[in-house]
């Protein structure tokens, strides 16, 4: 029997569109280092993949990795999207020292006050200057944690003296060498290492902001919490990327790439600072609720560990300086633009 023309056209018109539809469906590989059950995967990442999937119709998905499960250590993060193991991954540029070193400014001591006003700082930054460091990456988004402190178990850090002899953790270079400065042994290390570190002893504490602590359960295994005068700056915070492989973005459609344009750059950096300041409370209540004991450090105290640690941000200077960079003009105006964003 000979189908007629009319009909075996319209079927295999069909088919195109069907075929089209198909070739257009996206599934991102996403991959970063924290558990599934942390703040940032699961109150920023996942429904940021939630709404590309709505907004797309279901044409583009993530496929979510945590916890490292396409292999290798955070430190590679930042490669496996830029060689497309990972269409999407979300890191600490920090993790690779030295590497990254125009976005250490925000690393630097008591220059955040504001996740919110500082990430919205790091975005503004980086598309002025730093987005030359990563080359083969589109960035999503760039933000900062919440204000870092100081926990340990031995005893409570009152004052600098009593940072001598602690073996602390820290995750990027400026903090680790900010430790030293301040009379601790620094030990570098990923957030997925610190919780066996702790309960070995290989550790004496650690810098974490609150956001991330229950992830881990490190208000259990730590007794102590010493935190800066609120009116202060913080003693520290971290630069994160969430980082896209340009060549896979360069390939989606048009329509797709106005999605994630949508969804990205500086109203997502600003929301995820928002999200990671109002995520302190609750996580430090945990620790309250434990009986954790609790210290703030007072401003004059505070002063002093300022000019232990000013020499850092003239060393930040005369590095990125050295690289071809203007270091004095990035760190004035690194403080500008959060002075900026503190205002609004």
């Amino acid at each position: 029997m000979r189908v007629p023309f009319r009909f075996a056209a319209i079927a295999l018109a069909a088919a195109a569109i069907a075929n089209t539809a198909l070739a257009q469906e996206v599934v991102l590989k996403v991959h970063h280092f924290w558990p599934p059950g942390a703040m940032p995967p699961s109150t920023i990442l996942t429904p940021w993949c939630d709404k590309i999937a709505k907004e797309s119709g279901n044409r583009m998905k993530c496929q979510i990795y945590p916890a490292m499960q396409l292999g290798g250590t955070p430190s590679n993060l930042i490669d496996q999207a830029k060689d497309g193991v990972a269409d999407i991954v979300w890191t600490l540029p920090g993790y690779t020292a030295g590497r990254f070193p125009m976005m250490e400014v925000f690393e630097l001591p008591f220059m955040s006050s504001s996740a919110e006003a500082t990430s919205q700082a790091t975005w503004d930054y980086y598309t002025r200057y730093a987005h030359k460091e990563f080359p083969g990456i589109k960035a999503l988004a760039v933000n900062v944690h919440d204000n870092g402190y100081v926990h340990t178990n031995p005893r409570q850090v009152k004052v600098m003296a009593d940072f001598k002899g602690l073996r602390m953790r820290a995750p990027t270079r400026q903090t680790n060498k900010m430790l030293a400065a301040l009379g601790a042994a620094p030990v570098a290390m990923p957030l997925p290492a610190l919780a066996e570190a702790i309960s070995k002893g290989v550790v004496d504490g650690y810098l974490l902001p609150w956001e991330v602590i229950p992830s881990i359960k490190a208000h259990e295994l730590t007794k102590y919490t010493s935190e800066t005068d609120p009116k202060s700056r913080a003693l520290y915070t971290a630069v994160f990327i969430l980082a896209m492989n340009q060549a896979k973005y360069d390939g989606l459609p048009p329509d797709l790439k106005k999605i994630i344009d949508a969804n990205s750059g500086a109203s997502l950096s600003k929301s995820m600072g928002r999200q990671w300041d109002a995520s302190a409370p609750p996580a430090r209540k945990l620790a309250v609720d434990r009986g954790n004991t609790f210290y703030v450090i007072p401003a004059s105290e505070l002063a002093n560990w300022e000019k232990a640690t000013a020499n850092l941000a003239e060393e930040w200077v005369k590095d990125v300086s050295a690289r071809g960079n203007d270091g004095a003009m990035l760190l004035r105006t690194a403080r500008e633009l959060i002075a900026k964003y503190e205002k609004k």
